[in-house]
């Protein structure tokens, strides 16, 4: 195998290698400039693994002095792509980190005054934090104020009860978590418009992550709702945060009905998905967020479609928007913080050097993984 600057040399018609590579200032000039360069696919092919590799190479030096999310986010999907066991310290801390707050769940939050209480909190330090920050958590803010417990029941509660499901695991107060979601009606969040304007992707997770748990399935309620929110006709009258939201939980539908890269999809089921995606790539790429385009790619990837035009023209388009200096893909204003940028630069990692979908890990593949679990966890 030749050496990575062996590699880089021979593409540098393909990539700036310039200390720092040129950002285009437009997805749209970014289009023009892919167009009129030379292509040689099978080299630009392997440019793609050789900078999945430069992204890794600077996150995982220093994974372990990142916050527990953000490592049990990386690690997670690094793991689940490459079934590598050095991943498997950092699904430990994600399994912890979701324990240490479904034990405080159970100790402190379990009664319907407990509840209550914690909404009202949460909802208050949620104005105080999101409420005067930005469109998005002014719209957050605006519109969750109206149904504050979905704070606690949908983002606190149900995500960690998924992670571990996922695991195949479940917590030792289970069922008394399962009571407490019985208790609230996702589909009043779910097909709520207002809601999705504020929470797309959130509620493409939710209601996927309902069904997989053999609870309350409001999957096509939502979907159907999504759709009558975001008309197709409509795109050109969208703010680019509200187009943003529409696309971001498009992908996200796709991602969910995966189990996140767990599981493949079959492209008729979202047909719909799929044909705007071939329609609106280059609209997509200029109004949306890198993050955006990367899981627009790996959705097509998730149903095998590995040779469609629309996942090279997205590793192109994420490949030109890497700085070389610093070994990642930067915000959109270019900053170069490796915490806040660990999304985007995982999902760059995923869609340039894809390595498929796996069942794993879960108490049953992988038990060595789940060795030593952390206390409250036990096999579903």
């Amino acid at each position: 195998m030749k050496p990575l600057f062996s590699l880089v040399l021979g593409l540098s018609l393909v990539i700036p290698l310039s200390g720092h590579a040129k950002e285009p200032t437009t997805a749209v000039s970014q289009q023009e400039q892919i167009k009129t360069q030379p292509l040689d696919k099978a080299a630009i092919e392997a440019s793609f693994i050789a900078d999945a590799e430069l992204i890794r190479n600077t996150y995982e030096p220093k994974l372990y002095s990142f916050p527990a999310y953000v490592i049990g986010h990386y690690g997670l999907r690094m793991y689940r792509q490459t079934l590598d066991p050095k991943y498997a310290m950092s699904v430990w801390m994600d399994m912890a980190r979701l324990t240490t707050r479904l034990d405080k769940f159970a100790a402190e939050v379990s009664s319907p005054e407990q509840i209550q209480k914690y909404i009202d909190k949460r909802i208050g330090g949620y104005e105080a934090v999101y409420g005067k920050r930005g469109k998005r958590g002014k719209l957050r803010y605006k519109v969750t104020k109206k149904m504050p417990e979905y704070l606690f029941v949908a983002l606190d509660l149900l995500s960690p009860l998924a992670r571990a499901n996922e695991y195949g695991l479940k917590h030792k107060n289970d069922a008394k978590f399962r009571e407490i979601l019985r208790s609230y009606d996702f589909k009043k969040y779910a097909t709520d418009k207002n809601m999705i304007r504020a929470w797309a992707a959130q509620l493409a997770n939710q209601v996927y992550w309902l069904r997989q748990m053999g609870e309350q399935d409001v999957v096509d309620d939502f979907i159907k709702k999504f759709r009558k929110t975001y008309p197709d006709s409509k795109d050109k009258k969208l703010s680019k945060k509200q187009y943003s939201n529409k696309i971001y939980g498009m992908t996200h539908i796709i991602f969910a009905a995966s189990e996140y890269y767990k599981k493949p999809v079959a492209e008729k089921d979202f047909q719909w998905i799929y044909d705007y995606y071939r329609k609106n790539f280059d609209y997509i790429a200029e109004h949306s967020t890198k993050d955006v385009v990367a899981e627009v790619g790996i959705n097509f990837l998730l149903a095998g479609l590995e040779d469609d035009p629309i996942v090279f023209k997205a590793r192109q388009t994420i490949q030109a928007y890497i700085n070389r200096e610093h070994g990642m893909v930067p915000s959109p204003r270019g900053n170069t913080d490796l915490i806040s940028g660990e999304h985007r630069n995982t999902l760059s990692i995923m869609l340039l050097d894809w390595r498929g979908v796996h069942d794993a890990p879960t108490y049953l593949n992988n038990p060595k993984v789940f060795k030593e679990m952390p206390y409250g966890l036990q096999p579903l």
